[in-house]
Formats: structure tokens, sequence, C-alpha cells
């Protein structure tokens, strides 16, 4: 809610990921993908509101590999603060946040955030915790030379990748990584996007949140491509960056906006999510739109379009 006034960030966004798999869900910035990564942690504002749910398994049931009874998982949207503090966050949910400055502890140095986030959650005894320390630093590409400095000693970078090497200690079953390469060069860039993607196992899945389509294209399985708080595309990574290639006309206008593409920029820019159209909202901004599009499309057969593309758009040759 804004000044009385409710804006939906997020709405019917429905998904699944499966351990193994990595999603990346991309858009442009203040399309409600952050949002989307805070809501499932529990960290949204105290005025704002969630609705439906969010299902992880629970901590005695993880490794059973039924998910049909919902007694057996835990609901991340209306669970209380205890038992995302105590049960959920760091445990069965990591998270490498977006402004990581924010979340590590200002008066403390990094190596003793790593440390007691290895006795906390990996069960790393003192005579053990320097070396482990380290360990978890080289992970993340982060230098063993800076782990006594504090955060404000560290560029946005160096920052980044500190707090991708706490969240990865835990092994939890679900990692979200939201904008894990901010700040980066291309060769970190693919450093860390590879390390999150070997964090995916049988029992471990990585919602990958960001704008980098290079990054995404690297190690997802999924895309899920999302525009004024709403999933307008979900299709697998293959069929999205190769052939036949995105069907949602803003999905397409996204991947060809790449240097490596046709370098052509979307045309105009996202409505304000306090005055979404009550139909399509990006049909101002789309040449494919017409009366139709005066209707909100459904999501059906992973495209939330009156008018997909069908065509096949070529990937570009090597």
């Amino acid at each position: 809610m804004r000044g009385g006034t409710h804006v939906r960030a997020v709405t019917d966004a429905t998904f699944d990921l499966a351990a193994g798999e990595c999603l990346a869900l991309v858009g442009e910035s203040g399309c409600g993908k952050s949002v989307l990564a805070s809501a499932l942690l529990g960290l949204l504002p105290e005025n704002a509101e969630t609705a439906g749910s969010a299902l992880i398994p629970a901590a005695d049931t993880a490794d059973t590999g039924d998910t049909a009874d919902t007694a057996d998982r835990v609901d991340l949207l209306t669970a209380d603060e205890r038992t995302l503090a105590r049960t959920v966050r760091g445990r069965r949910v990591g998270l490498v946040p977006q402004s990581p400055a924010a979340h590590l502890t200002p008066v403390r140095t990094v190596r003793s955030q790593l440390e007691e986030v290895l006795r906390e959650l990996a069960g790393v005894r003192r005579p053990h915790l320097r070396a482990a320390a380290e360990a978890a630093a080289e992970r993340a590409a982060f230098p063993a030379g800076h782990l006594d400095r504090y955060p404000h000693e560290l560029s946005g970078g160096l920052a980044q990748r500190a707090a991708t090497a706490l969240a990865l200690i835990g092994d939890a079953p679900l990692l979200l990584a939201d904008e894990p390469t901010t700040g980066l060069d291309r060769d970190l860039v693919d450093r860390t996007v590879d390390e999150l993607r070997r964090h995916v196992g049988d029992d471990r899945a990585l919602l990958l949140i960001t704008h980098d389509l290079s990054a995404a294209e690297r190690i997802a399985d999924r895309v899920a491509v999302m525009y004024a708080g709403r999933i307008v595309e979900l299709t697998d990574a293959a069929a999205f960056f190769g052939a036949p290639g995105p069907r949602h006309p803003y999905a397409r206008g996204l991947l060809n906006a790449l240097p490596e593409r046709e370098f052509t920029p979307v045309p105009g820019m996202p409505p304000e999510l306090s005055a979404l159209p009550d139909g399509c909202a990006f049909a101002a901004r789309c040449d494919r739109a017409d009366e139709a599009c005066r209707a909100l499309p459904a999501l059906t057969d992973g495209t939330a379009c009156h008018h997909p593309h069908v065509d096949v758009l070529e990937a570009p040759r090597a």
C-alpha cells in the first residue's frame, strides 16, 4: 500500500520448482521480481499484504519425495516470524540478496560473519572455523585477503560475493539468488552463476532472479518472464534462447535487445504498478495489440498473450 492506495506489485505468479532445477525469473527493473523474493522469505514491509500459498517441504519430510500432503509442507506466505527465523531462513531457503550491504552486519568482519553461519548452519567447531571460512569465501570467489575487512571497506562487487558466500553455506534446499551478479565483471558473473548452479542437486533447487539474460542462458533449465507484476511467459530455457524462441512479444523484445541479437530496445516504458490497465499491461508498447488486448490474457500454454508469436526466432550464429 502506498499513500492509502493499494499497489499490486505481484499478481498471479504461479510456478513450480523441482529439486535439481534452476528457474530464471527475468524482466525489467521494477516488474516485481525482488518483491516476490521478499514475500517468500517474509521480508516485505509491515503494510504489505499477501495472498495465495508458497509451499516447501518441511525439514523432516524433505527427502521423502512425497509432496502430495500439504500437512508435510511449510507455507512461506502464512508462516509466522518464529518459524521463518528458526527453521526457514538459511536452513530451508537461502538468500543471495539484491542489496548485500543491507544484509551484512556493519560492525563485524566478513570472516566473523562467515564463522557464525558455519557454526549455526553447518555445525563447524572452533578449531576448524578459520579454514572453513576461507573455503566458504573461495567458493564465492571472495579473496581471503579481504576476510578481516568490515562491510563498509568492501566494494559493491566484494559485498555481493560475501553475501553469496554466506548464502551458500547452509546448502538450503531452495536458494533464492536476487540479482547475484550486480557489480561483477563478466568473468566473475560466469564464475558466480556457475557456483550457484553447482548448488543445484538431487534435493536442492535454485531460483535465479536476474535482468542478465546471458547469466540466465548459461545456467537456467526454465525461464519465467515477469512484466508489470505478472508472469507473462514460462518455458524451457532451450526453447526460449534457441528455437522457437519466446512467444510473448515482451519476452521476445527482451531477447532481441541483447547486443548479440538485434540490439533493439523494447519501445516505451512499463506502466506504474499503481495504475495498471484492466487489460494487457504490455499493449501500449506492443505492435501486435488490438481490441482483444483490452481483456487481461490468461497464462495459457506458458504464455499470457492474445497474439503470441508462433514463428521461429533464429538464434545467433556462432
